[in-house]
C-alpha cells in the first residue's frame, strides 16, 4: 500500500515558477518509481513526468521537456516537480502517481500507475 499527498499548488502568472512536492509513504514506496500527471477541464488525464524508484533516469511529456524538472529525493520520501515558464495551458490539477513495484521501465500511462494522490491545482493567468 502506497498514500501519496501533493502540495504547492496555487496561481501564478505566466511565465512564472511553481514547484509541486509529493510526500510518499507506504511499505513499498522507496521501490517505485513515480510519476506527475495532470488533468484540465474537460480532458483526459496525461502524463507530465517520471522518475524511477532510484531517482535517475526522469523522463517528460514533450509539452514540458526544458521547462519541468523531477527530481526524487528517497531519504525524505519525496518527489518534486519544479515547474518554470509556465504557460496558460499548465493549468491543471497535478496527480502524484507510484508505478509498478520494482519496475524500471517506461511508464508514461496513466493505466500502468497503482496509486494516487488527491491532486492539487495549478492555474496559470494571462
Amino acid at each position: 500500500q502506497v498514500q501519496l499527498a501533493e502540495s504547492g499548488g496555487g496561481l501564478v502568472q505566466a511565465g512564472g515558477s511553481l514547484r509541486l512536492s509529493c510526500a510518499a509513504s507506504g511499505s513499498t514506496s522507496r521501490t517505485r518509481g513515480l510519476g506527475w500527471f495532470r488533468q484540465a477541464p474537460g480532458k483526459e488525464r496525461e502524463f507530465v513526468a517520471a522518475i524511477s524508484r532510484s531517482g535517475g533516469n526522469p523522463y517528460y511529456a514533450d509539452s514540458v521537456k526544458g521547462r519541468f524538472t523531477i527530481s526524487r529525493d528517497n531519504a525524505k520520501s519525496t518527489v518534486n516537480l519544479q515547474m518554470n515558464s509556465l504557460k496558460v495551458e499548465d493549468t491543471a490539477v497535478y496527480y502524484c502517481a507510484a508505478g509498478p513495484n520494482f519496475g524500471d521501465g517506461y511508464y508514461p500511462h496513466v493505466y500502468e500507475y497503482d496509486y494516487w494522490g488527491q491532486g492539487t491545482q495549478v492555474t496559470v493567468s494571462s
